[in-house]
């Protein structure tokens, strides 16, 4: 019961205030009396099925994304999978090869994932190149990519 009610709170709240982190979200729930943890919130959010898309401030806030969105997510990281030939990273950059004519495509996905540190990307024919605003944020991007590329 507790745990329901705290989810439709969550949902309440990201469709109500623009929420970045879940730090932010923690905060929002303790206003409202819920004793939560931020381990709790990511547990929600998975749960949930939350991703972070961006504002018109170009900032980026957690939403809740629909069953038939979900499932075009899914044929998503299918394309992504099969178009993607390699991942690398170099410094605060991730490249990806891909099949030729594809990188626009993996390009657009990308940028859906509303991966967080993201300065821009470029692509060309066959190679994405995605910038971050740091090494260590490239790091975390690379391994978010790694995740959808060698998932099930």
């Amino acid at each position: 019961m507790a745990r329901n009610l705290r989810q439709n709170k969550i949902l309440d709240l990201i469709s109500t205030y623009e929420i970045e982190k879940q730090e932010d979200l923690v905060a929002y729930l303790k206003k409202e009396n819920f004793d939560i943890t931020q381990a709790t919130i990511s547990r929600d959010i998975k749960e949930l099925g939350l991703i972070k898309v961006m504002t018109a401030n170009k900032k980026y806030k957690y939403a809740y994304v629909e069953d038939n969105e979900t499932e075009v997510n899914k044929k998503y990281k299918t394309i992504f999978k099969e178009a993607v030939l390699s991942i690398h990273i170099i410094n605060n950059s991730v490249i990806l090869k891909t099949i030729k004519c594809l990188a626009s495509s993996i390009n657009s996905f990308i940028d859906k994932l509303g991966i967080e540190n993201v300065l821009g990307s470029v692509f060309g024919d066959d190679t994405v190149n995605i910038i971050f605003d740091s090494n260590a944020t490239a790091n975390v991007g690379f391994n978010a990519l790694n995740k959808i590329y060698y998932s099930n």
